[in-house]
């Protein structure tokens, strides 16, 4: 495991970047900067910390996950080759303690520190690749599109409500935005296809991925962008716990005893996706479909059986991606 002496905090807004210097020599003592979130501006922060002399690839450099506001930082730190961690905002707040009042000069001190504290849970990472990227923002539209369709299709709720006359104010209007919406999302569709087809490597884990029952083309295409092309996560338990269907204890001493479930902090995109694709593995599935049965049976809660259900596609998809094989049920395996 790589240590680092120097940690630099990053908090970065849509226009600027906050950073502050902590040294484990003295980590009271802080150096603030500040610059353009731009690519431009973290070039010119690079050349300032160099002038300090500071030992910028022996820093670590670690910001809060801000979505797109990232992408310049991750940028520039791929370009350099510097060591950089893009960490939950979640966990550095949990981590501070109590605290009052902030501020982006505080919360890049903030930043550091943890980095500093929690060193030992660095794990080098990469800027994702271009098509991953695509995929993420494709996608991303999709949901939209989707949701924007579900607010139209509405509309058509009122006209038995409604005078003919009155409804026809937005009728033909209402049907226009439905189907130039189901357009952009067959478009949309077929250039995620077009994208995956492009990569040999995405090409063959999303072929792989829908050789299991219950895992369709969306859930696949989401898996693949949700794991960075299975690079995230170096296990299916990991992944059950980021999307939020791995059961955990909840005990303290003799008096508290409540009931094993799922944590609340989760991918819910992910978790509902799962949940489709457990309804279609019970029905097409002969193996998922015994489990199930045999589970109801058993007199097992029919969320806990659907929720093993979830984990245990998890498991396929992540075995089917390590062999390097599609899918086999233990029926084909005897064959």
């Amino acid at each position: 495991m790589k240590t680092f002496n120097t940690f630099a905090g990053v908090d970065i807004s849509k226009i600027n970047v906050d950073v502050s210097i902590v040294c484990t020599v003295d980590p009271n003592k802080t150096q603030h900067f500040k610059a353009p979130n731009t690519p431009a501006g973290f070039t010119q922060l690079i050349c300032i910390l160099k002038q300090k002399g500071i030992r910028i690839k022996s820093t670590l450099f670690i910001c809060e996950n801000t979505g797109i506001y990232t992408n310049p930082f991750i940028a520039a730190m791929s370009r350099k080759a510097l060591h950089h961690w893009v960490v939950p905002a979640i966990e550095i707040k949990r981590s501070q303690g109590i605290a009052r009042g902030k501020n982006d000069k505080a919360d890049s001190r903030v930043i550091a520190l943890y980095g500093l504290t929690h060193q030992h849970k660095y794990v080098s990472q990469s800027q994702p690749q271009k098509q991953l990227q695509q995929l993420k923002l494709l996608f991303a539209e999709r949901e939209k599109i989707l949701k924007a369709i579900a607010l139209f299709e509405r509309s058509q709720e009122n006209e038995p409500y409604v005078s003919k006359d009155v409804f026809a104010v937005v009728k033909k209007l209402n049907k226009q935005q439905v189907s130039y919406l189901n357009k952009a999302l067959k478009q949309i569709n077929k250039q995620l296809l077009t994208i995956v087809n492009q990569d040999t490597q995405l090409s063959t884990q999303f072929e792989l991925l829908t050789t299991i029952p219950g895992i369709g083309t969306q859930t696949a295409l989401y898996l693949i962008i949700t794991t960075r092309s299975f690079q995230a996560f170096k296990s299916w338990r990991q992944m059950a716990c980021y999307a939020g269907v791995a059961p955990f204890e909840y005990s303290s001493g003799t008096s508290v005893k409540g009931r094993t479930k799922v944590n609340h902090l989760a991918d819910k995109k992910m978790k509902s996706m799962l949940q489709m694709c457990v309804l279609s593995a019970v029905k097409y599935d002969p193996e998922i479909k015994h489990y199930y049965q045999k589970k109801k049976a058993e007199g097992k809660h029919v969320m806990l059986v659907m929720n093993n259900i979830r984990c245990k596609l998890l498991a396929r998809a992540f075995a089917v991606i390590n062999r390097g094989t599609p899918f086999l049920t233990t029926q084909d395996v005897a064959a």
